[in-house]
């Protein structure tokens, strides 16, 4: 943040003229929808194939070419918009919106203008805050341009007719930080709902700001588009330089410096925001109702339908596993951020019994490894370990057959092998020896030579017997028996 720049919560005050100035903001989100093909045909929305393979005379734009609505993208946008809490129209229409450009074969996107397939709802963030919906539409992709080849352009028009529903905020975003806990919350019910997989490396979930500033008490001033952000974080980086860069504008007193509507580009590399185009109107785009395609109508039984097809939804779930299954709220928060880590985690809760355990092994180490080299791996369900595999290994742990610490070797032996947990710790010999005479050989030899530990238990100090149980442990490989090592010191102790 500029150094004549501070915060006060939502306030972003000027050290140097002492001015309040408030930011409004809100976001567009496209999100495509999870179907196998496109909006208005057959073809196949797969991603990485070859250029220009997955094309039709339809979303080419050929002529005699007519639209047909794909209702597995109608039925997904409106599980969206339910699972938002917005208002499902009865009745919507889709309209071309026109302009010119390379990715865009027919020279018009089919979009929707004056009546949106839904209006409203809202998502609460963890701030407290509450985000308003304005609107979502449906809406067809454009292909991809790439222009980083000299003078030459090159097209790749399999993403164009992708579908996709964007939504639209109110302009309730006052801070870097609304916009990241928004876009977070937003992803979550897209994929909980199923209607998208929100992945922005595939370019499934795009988003855009509409900045502006003005002092405290007065009224809106100029609105600025930024695009080209491909993460969270950026979003939330842009947004923060965006406001610093026309309240210091402002500030400035040169008219000729005033932010414009404009659009422009964040640079990630520089952390900037640079000036792309003039921003367009609705009037610019001569929007006009699609003639070749009927009216969008949705019943209250498809509505019910779709409704009924919405699982719990994250915020519930978080509140739920605090409330019934004793977690912390962060831990909550680390198993409900993916909706198959949180059906996995349910599964082995249910199954062990014990969901706190559980928990901890989800969240410490089958998650650590989906980060990890060493495991091809990227989602839960890519992993050899089922729900039913770490229950087993929950209660060889409960039921004293192993220690936790033999626990993490069997987890990481089970994560590369997908062995069960029982035949792990049987090839392993991590069974926990639990044979006095053995156990008591081990603590005799740990108590040589410490005089000065067995003084302090003997005075009382519980603590002192950590330096001796480490020694028993290395001594037994990892299998003795803890608790029973720790009761024999300290008899043993007490004894002499």
């Amino acid at each position: 943040m500029s150094a004549t720049i501070e915060r006060d919560g939502d306030i972003w005050v000027s050290s140097k003229t002492g001015t309040r100035w408030q930011v409004v903001c809100g976001l567009e989100v496209h999100a495509q929808l999870r179907t196998r093909t496109k909006l208005f045909c057959g073809c196949e929305t797969s991603f990485g194939n070859p250029p220009n393979s997955r094309t039709c005379p339809v979303c080419t734009g050929q002529p005699g070419s007519l639209p047909v609505l794909n209702e597995d993208a109608l039925a997904l946008g409106v599980r969206a918009a339910l699972a938002i809490g917005a208002d499902v129209a009865p009745w919507s229409k889709f309209d071309r919106k026109n302009y010119f450009y390379c990715d865009i074969p027919k020279n018009y996107q089919i979009s929707q203008f004056d009546r949106p397939y839904c209006t409203g709802g809202g998502i609460d963030l963890p701030s407290g805050k509450r985000i308003r919906l304005h609107r979502i539409h449906l809406e067809e992709d454009a292909g991809k341009a790439i222009h980083d080849r000299g003078t030459t352009t090159l097209v790749d028009l399999n993403r164009a007719g992708t579908p996709l529903i964007e939504s639209v905020t109110e302009a309730d975003v006052t801070t870097p930080e609304d916009a990241f806990e928004y876009l977070t919350a937003l992803k979550e019910i897209l994929i909980y709902a199923g209607a998208s997989n929100a992945n922005m490396e595939k370019g499934e979930l795009r988003c855009d700001v509409n900045v502006s500033v003005h002092p405290a008490g007065e009224g809106w001033r100029t609105k600025v588009e930024v695009k080209n952000l491909n993460s969270f974080r950026n979003v939330a980086a842009a947004l923060e330089h965006e406001v610093l860069r026309q309240i210091v504008d402002y500030e400035s007193g040169d008219e000729s410096r005033f932010p414009v509507q404009e659009t422009r580009l964040w640079d990630a590399d520089k952390l900037v925001t640079r000036s792309m185009r003039s921003k367009e109107a609705a009037d610019d785009y001569r929007y006009f109702t699609e003639p070749d395609l009927p009216p969008l109508t949705v019943s209250e039984s498809f509505l019910e339908q779709q409704r009924n097809m919405l699982p719990e939804l994250p915020a519930a779930r978080r509140s739920r596993y605090v409330r019934e299954l004793g977690l912390s709220q962060y831990d909550a928060e680390v198993l409900t951020g993916d909706r198959a880590v949180a059906d996995f985690f349910e599964a082995a809760a249910r199954i062990s019994g014990r969901p706190k355990e559980a928990a901890n092994w989800i969240s410490n180490e089958v998650l650590r490894a989906l980060g990890d080299a060493d495991f091809a791996a990227t989602t839960i369900d890519e992993l050899p370990l089922k729900p039913n595999d770490l229950a087993e290994l929950i209660a060889l742990i409960a039921e004293g057959t192993i220690h936790s610490a033999a626990g993490r070797k069997v987890m990481r032996a089970m994560l590369e092998t997908g062995d069960a947990a029982k035949s792990v710790v049987e090839r392993l010999g991590l069974e926990q020896v639990e044979d006095t005479g053995r156990l008591e050989e081990w603590c005799r030899a740990a108590l040589d030579g410490k005089d000065a530990i067995i003084a302090d238990v003997k005075d009382g100090k519980e603590k002192a017997l950590g330096a001796l149980i480490g020694p028993v442990m290395q001594a037994s490989g990892g299998k003795a028996n803890p608790q029973m090592v720790r009761e024999i010191l300290r008899r043993l102790i007490l004894e002499s």
